[in-house]
């Protein structure tokens, strides 16, 4: 496991941690680079838990994420831009 460069913002942070605690990782929320990849080869997540981070995200911050959005793949490409989509979303609902 490599640790962060890159500073988390707030916003950021809090997600860590809602998809540590959600997900049960060994991995410390703080040490999830912002930039790296949530899925395959970054974090090490799959689809199972590409699911479960989309409820608790629905259930948390009220932002609905569809399996069949064309644009999955870059929102769930990073920290960053799960939590710059959810800000985005939140801010328009």
């Amino acid at each position: 496991m490599t640790f962060t460069t890159l500073p988390q913002s707030f916003a950021e942070a809090e997600l860590a941690s809602l998809i540590v605690s959600t997900l049960n990782l060994d991995t410390a929320a703080a040490a999830i680079d912002p930039e790296g990849s949530l899925y395959g080869d970054g974090l090490g997540l799959d689809s199972i838990d590409m699911l479960e981070i989309s409820l608790v995200v629905a259930q948390r911050y009220g932002v609905k994420l569809r399996a069949d959005d064309e644009n999955n793949q870059s929102i769930f490409k990073s920290l960053r831009s799960l939590s710059a989509y959810i800000q985005a979303h939140r801010a328009s609902a």
